[in-house]
């Protein structure tokens, strides 16, 4: 069986152009897709059945532990669901309320200063199709797509065609400002290279030269030849677009560097048409924000334990909660926070309860009191993700999941019920 326009359930780009074949139940051939996108879409269940400190146990059991925990903690964890569909998060968030507990994604860690600027200050957006059809200035800010988002230039920004950019390429001026020369800075135009936590200095240098208003010699590690060129090239532009990464969000400055970007872009809206993006990292990250958002107000570390939402990134977030030793269980879903959490955080974990809803067979599996083996969404199950613009998108539904693999949305359910 063949499967076109296939959605890729790996990062923020969320591919929706892949082939698939399918033959007795595997994939088969996959074509369009980048490395990561295949490694993701031949991915391998390692673990059949739920274990218990390393012991095999039944679903049932596995549930009603789950469930006993939660239930009887006085502030329990839910964290993670970047990378499951939309069905599942809005059971989690549904879960977080009933037992009283704090629900945080992946951004809090990663494009949470992007979220907190943009409710400071607004953004000036749009879809990527607009950017691969208009764009003719792209600047990719302290990221590198060509290893996070390896299809992300090639399908939206600088080498396709568009519907008024049809030399691709060579119709469009290519930027990378970064702390080093990567992958992305070798293909493109020009590359600035700004000392290591000055880019709020060196946004503001920009936004003064827009107004032509004077601007030091040396700005960032940058001179100021290059600044004011950048600056008139940007004012000039039929459509500009700024794309940014955890350079941005997680060096020195964070939301502050974002919120002065994203006014930045609304300077240059005076003269042209410009937007702003924050490259999101996990496929469904942004659908995480969306759900949360709709359901209780706010787009991650959401605190339930008063009886009603309550949002104070710093306090009620992930590692915030963990350093300080705040909560007395955690259930993990879709996410690997050992792997990424500081040291005093993961080591406050292994004093606690913790149980992981994953596919993948993780570090933090691998401390976890109960582990559940879950089907792969946008493989084994369907459902919808939001990709980085906002844009939901379909995933299908390719292959069936081995036999006693249930989808997030089952487990979750099941919880919710024993709750």
């Amino acid at each position: 069986m063949k499967f076109s326009d296939v959605t890729c359930p790996f990062c923020g780009s969320l591919c929706d152009d892949i082939e698939i074949e399918v033959e007795d139940n595997r994939i088969k051939t996959i074509e369009n897709t980048c490395k990561l996108g295949t490694a993701k879409f031949l991915n391998v269940h390692e673990v059949l059945t739920p274990l218990k400190k390393g012991e095999e146990i039944s679903i049932d059991e596995s549930i009603a532990e789950i469930a006993d925990v939660l239930s009887n903690s006085s502030r329990p964890l839910l964290y993670g669901w970047s990378s499951t569909n939309i069905d599942a998060i809005r059971l989690g968030v549904m879960l977080a309320e009933r037992v009283k507990g704090v629900i945080d994604n992946t951004s809090s860690v990663c494009h949470g200063p992007s979220i907190v600027a943009e409710q400071s200050s607004g953004m000036v957006s749009s879809t990527l199709g607009e950017t691969l059809n208009y764009a003719d200035l792209i600047i990719y800010w302290g990221c590198n797509p060509l290893e996070a988002h390896p299809r992300h230039m090639s399908r939206y920004t600088s080498f396709p065609r568009g519907l008024y950019r049809e030399e691709g390429r060579r119709d469009r001026y290519n930027v990378v400002i970064d702390v080093r020369k990567s992958d992305t800075a070798k293909v493109c135009s020009n590359f600035l290279k700004i000392n290591p936590n000055q880019d709020f200095e060196l946004i503001s240098a920009l936004r003064l030269a827009i107004k032509d208003k004077p601007i030091p010699e040396n700005v960032a590690g940058i001179h100021r030849g290059e600044i004011e060129k950048l600056a008139n090239r940007m004012k000039n532009c039929e459509f500009g677009a700024v794309f940014f990464g955890l350079g941005l969000t997680m060096s020195e400055g964070k939301f502050r560097n974002v919120d002065n970007a994203l006014n930045l872009v609304k300077d240059l809206n005076d003269y042209t048409h410009f937007i702003i993006m924050p490259m999101r990292g996990h496929y469904n990250v942004k659908g995480a924000g969306e759900v949360f958002t709709w359901q209780t107000g706010y787009p991650f570390g959401v605190d339930f334990s008063r009886g009603y939402p309550r949002y104070n990134p710093g306090e009620t977030t992930a590692v915030d909660l963990l350093m300080n030793e705040e909560v007395d269980s955690m259930l993990v879903v879709a996410s690997d926070p050992v792997a990424h959490f500081p040291r005093d955080a993961v080591r406050y974990m292994k004093k606690i309860p913790v149980f992981v809803i994953d596919p993948a067979f993780s570090l933090t599996a691998g401390i976890s009191r109960v582990y559940i083996p879950s089907a792969i969404s946008g493989i084994e199950d369907g459902g919808t993700a939001y990709r980085m613009d906002g844009v939901p998108l379909s995933m299908k539904k390719l292959i069936d999941a081995p036999k006693g693999i249930l989808s997030d949305k089952e487990i979750l359910t099941r919880i919710i019920g024993k709750v």
